[in-house]
């Protein structure tokens, strides 16, 4: 199975964002030699859930710094960016790294990073549709046209995309607005834990049978890659007392950076599902909320958190996971401790599950 490092840059610390920037890059670099798969990082904006504002700028950075490592985005949020220069901006980062990059995309979610920069949330959707089909097939053709928003002249993509995306492209879909569209796309979906595992199954059924319906029952779609928050320790009592602390504190964090208690998503467009959320946060409170997020992370001794990736494995069979060590304020080298010991202790059994993998990306005519 592939085994990532995944980070949100969750700076939740009471020192510059200057050091954490630097110690969370030295992470991210330090990947590849501790021997994992791939690094990924996410895109949100103007507060300190996240202080990454550019998946493809960093990535590009990235893979100046290392050989062999893949790089994933998870995710891009489409509707934020124009698409032709989203198109142009993952063929540069592909040539950058030889094809090393997964592309992963999201519609988006936090009313602040909307609103911050000038976009109204209503059109999240029809913008997520348009765009994401636009930019998957420039990146396959070369070209870019069309588009009832866009309205994009017909140009050419230079440099020209040299591989397929096709196999590598995912998303995020967390709605079951969202989950038809990713499966016509031809897109993996990306496991962002969140939500109870009974709710990803039907995920997976619709996708699963929309998948069917778009591309017929002998194209199998690409097995997911699962995200979450991970926190290792050899000690259960000190591992579930400081993981209880930091996810407790991520997530609250969380909580607030996409106002989950407010009455927004009632009144935004297809956002039906995070308004249901919405109602059913405010009707179990925040702390009981915050206690059935810490259950669903993996967390414990290297044992238990084995255990935890094992029956997550079971539930979707994923082809990766990418986990989080960085997150609620953790002390820096707490979080360097916690993957080491994860890395030596439970990634050599990770690695030896048998999982789909990602194959070479097909080469394009680039004449």
């Amino acid at each position: 199975m592939h085994v990532g490092y995944g980070t949100g840059f969750q700076h939740l610390n009471d020192y510059s964002d200057t050091q954490f920037l630097r110690e969370e890059i030295g992470n991210c670099e330090m990947a590849e030699s501790l021997g994992m798969d791939s690094v990924w990082v996410t895109e949100h904006h103007f507060d300190r859930y996240s202080v990454s504002p550019d998946p493809l700028q960093f990535l590009s950075y990235l893979a100046g710094r290392t050989k062999r490592i893949k790089l994933g985005s998870m995710a891009i949020i489409v509707p934020w960016h124009d698409p032709m220069r989203l198109a142009e901006q993952i063929v540069l980062l592909d040539h950058y790294s030889n094809g090393r990059y997964i592309l992963g995309v999201g519609r988006g979610l936090a009313r602040r990073e909307f609103e911050g920069l000038r976009i109204d949330q209503n059109q999240a959707r029809a913008r997520f549709d348009e765009y994401t089909e636009l930019v998957l097939r420039a990146l396959e053709t070369g070209f870019m046209e069309g588009g009832a928003i866009t309205q994009q002249p017909r140009r050419e993509l230079r440099p020209r995309p040299f591989k397929s995306f096709q196999g590598r492209s995912f998303a995020a879909a967390a709605s079951a607005d969202s989950v038809p569209v990713v499966a016509r796309l031809g897109l993996g979906l990306l496991v962002i834990l969140q939500k109870p595992w009974d709710q990803v199954r039907a995920d997976f059924e619709l996708y699963h049978k929309c998948w069917r319906e778009s591309h017929g029952p002998n194209v199998q779609p690409p097995k997911p890659f699962c995200s979450g928050f991970c926190f290792v320790d050899e000690s259960a009592d000190r591992a579930e007392e400081l993981a209880r602390k930091y996810l407790a504190a991520g997530y609250r964090e969380a909580l607030t950076h996409y106002d989950m208690f407010g009455k927004h998503f009632a009144a935004t467009k297809a956002y039906d599902r995070y308004a249901n959320l919405s109602n059913y946060l405010n009707q179990i409170g925040e702390d009981k909320a915050v206690e059935d997020y810490v259950q669903l992370m993996p967390w414990g001794t290297p044992q238990q958190v084995l255990e935890k990736f094992s029956k997550m494995k079971d539930l979707i069979d994923m082809q990766g996971i990418m986990p989080n060590f960085n997150f609620g304020g953790m002390a820096h080298q707490e979080s360097v401790r916690s993957l080491k010991l994860f890395v030596q202790e439970c990634m050599p059994e990770l690695k030896s599950w048998p999982a789909a993998t990602l194959e070479e990306p097909r080469e394009l005519n680039a004449a």
